[in-house]
């Protein structure tokens, strides 16, 4: 079959980048581990908090191993009441056209290379681990994973993908959980129309075979908000219920997306926005006990500076690498960091 595209490059094999960064067995270990605690939050063994923390996207990996390390100690010391997942994005989607995250071009001003990206987010990702820090990402492109992956203790299917067929079998043959979006429009019954196929046995191509996939008993919802405007209120969360209920799904659970727009003020995202959605939610937790079964836990969007700069209106030169977001605007740490606490502090087990 002819196809519309010019050959740029043969890649590497993935293995030749796995093997130039390999992850310790002191770091599988913790992936398992992780992974386990992520399950039993989502299905309500464990009773903490899942907090999906960290940058819209993991660029440039110095800031984001920086932003690993302050993450791993306020971790450690709210450990009891808050599980933490950081957000180490590598691929980005766009609603038309845009930088597709370090995967794809490790140095936004540069000509895309996916060898050098694959290398680039390998060993960005690999170092997070074998701090003892749990990562998270988007699944994108799913005929990439290799390599990535199996480092995730956690991993969500994004608002624009969720109807795509491809990426809820990707999600059947995850061994993480997987966290469903809903759509752009808001609604929550395609998000959970994808969490019933992602719970189901799929068959598909994979390597050149053909596989069944086992289901993943721990695919949820991740509510964000959507053209209508937030959907964090009382009558989502309850719709949510509803059709968990209709449809039957395992470990039904919900997190609550801060950011995106769930976070928009007069139309603008705020991240500073995202520390009342959680508060809020919190506080609605406490009082309704049907909201406080389902709600596991929250997603927000940090880095270490607040705000956000475009790539597009920078130079190699003025562009700001110290952890100041290259997409969609951040949190600032000194505001994670007190909201993370705060958080622990008000929520009882």
């Amino acid at each position: 079959m002819d196809l519309n595209f010019t050959v740029v490059k043969k890649l590497p094999a993935m293995e030749s980048i796995i093997e130039a960064h390999p992850l310790s067995k002191k770091a599988e270990a913790h992936i398992a581990k992780d992974r386990k605690e992520v399950h039993d939050i989502i299905a309500g063994r464990d009773k903490r908090l899942l907090l999906i923390v960290g940058p819209c996207s993991a660029w440039p990996s110095e800031a984001a191993l920086v932003y690993a390390k302050r993450l791993k100690k306020l971790s450690d010391s709210v450990s009891k009441k808050i599980k933490i997942v950081m957000r180490v994005y590598i691929q980005k989607p766009r609603t038309i056209r845009g930088w597709l995250g370090p995967v794809n071009q490790p140095d936004p001003f540069a000509r895309p290379d996916i060898s050098k990206g694959a290398a680039y987010c390998r060993e960005m990702m690999v170092n997070i681990v074998e701090l003892g820090m749990p990562i998270a990402d988007e699944a994108v492109f799913t005929h990439n994973a290799k390599g990535f992956a199996e480092l995730l203790s956690w991993m969500a299917i994004g608002a624009r993908s969720v109807e795509d067929q491809e990426h809820r079998i990707f999600a059947s043959g995850s061994y993480c959980a997987v966290g469903m979006k809903n759509g752009t429009t808001g609604s929550v019954e395609v998000a959970v129309n994808g969490i019933v196929a992602a719970q189901h046995r799929h068959h598909a191509v994979w390597n050149g075979y053909q596989v069944e996939t086992k289901g993943n008993p721990y695919a949820h919802l991740v509510l964000r908000g959507g053209l209508l405007g937030p959907n964090y209120g009382v009558e989502h969360i309850e719709e949510a219920a509803k059709l968990f209920a209709k449809h039957r799904i395992q470990n039904p659970a919900v997190i609550i997306d801060a950011s995106h727009d769930n976070s928009k003020l007069k139309g603008v995202k705020s991240p500073s926005q995202q520390a009342m959605v959680v508060k809020e939610v919190l506080a609605l937790m406490k009082v309704n006990p049907d909201i406080r079964k389902l709600v596991k836990g929250f997603m927000v969007e940090s880095f270490l500076k607040e705000g956000s700069q475009k790539v597009e209106g920078c130079t190699p030169k003025t562009i700001d690498r110290d952890g100041l977001s290259v997409t969609d605007p951040c949190m600032g740490w000194e505001s994670t960091e007190k909201l993370v606490r705060e958080m622990a502090k008000s929520y009882a087990r």
